[in-house]
């Protein structure tokens, strides 16, 4: 049996490596650039999207953007920031400054274990709650009004919330957030990882992920 023929297919790329990725020394959030390898993800993967998107918007942070550049040149299109694709800022920057990758993780998992969903690590931090609600925003103002052939460029967390939400599992409380970061984790989210969401009803998705320019 075939699948029926998509109503529409969005294409969701996570950025390529960055210093953060690479255990850099904590920066800004939005201002965290591309590693070298990253910069190499970002051109291997502009061969792989759709050759005539019909749209292009990427996170406002550098990382996203500057991944999306190398497919904007190559469909001549320049892409369209939305802050509501901003990634997941669990701790102010200001907190954990001049710590490495390996410095942060212990108090990135004290965070999740936690499971507090309104627990805000500092003043420029997202609470749990608020980035949840933020991707159902997308979900509901902005994903129906998505064209045909839409390419967007995020980040890992958020795109492990769409999927989590669209199949349907709750986000409030700790024992969801507790769940939410389990399944996060155990999704293929390499950098310049690739997911495909076909619409094959209004609003009922199929999703199919490609390993793209992962590392």
């Amino acid at each position: 049996m075939t699948s029926p023929v998509p109503l529409r297919t969005l294409t969701f790329v996570r950025h390529g490596q960055s210093l953060a990725n690479a255990g850099g020394v904590t920066m800004d959030d939005a201002a965290i650039p591309l590693t070298d390898l990253g910069l190499a993800q970002a051109a291997e993967v502009a061969e792989l999207l759709p050759a005539r998107p019909t749209d292009v918007f990427t996170s406002p942070f550098e990382r996203a953007v500057r991944t999306s550049r190398p497919y904007c040149e190559r469909v001549g299109m320049t892409g369209s920031e939305l802050p509501i694709l901003s990634e997941f800022s669990a701790i102010d920057p200001v907190l954990i400054a001049g710590m490495t990758g390996e410095d942060r993780r212990p108090i990135a998992d004290a965070y999740w274990a936690a499971a507090d969903p309104h627990k805000r690590m500092g003043t420029r931090a997202d609470t749990f709650a608020e980035f949840a609600t933020r991707v159902l925003e997308f979900r509901q103002s902005h994903m129906p009004a998505l064209t045909a052939e839409v390419v967007v460029f995020g980040h890992g967390i958020w795109l492990g919330m769409l999927i989590w939400q669209l199949l349907g599992f709750p986000v409030e409380g700790a024992a969801a957030m507790k769940a939410f970061r389990k399944f996060q984790l155990g999704l293929p989210l390499k950098n310049c990882v690739v997911y495909r969401f076909h619409e094959s009803a209004q609003g009922q998705w199929r999703i199919e992920a490609d390993s793209g320019a992962c590392a």
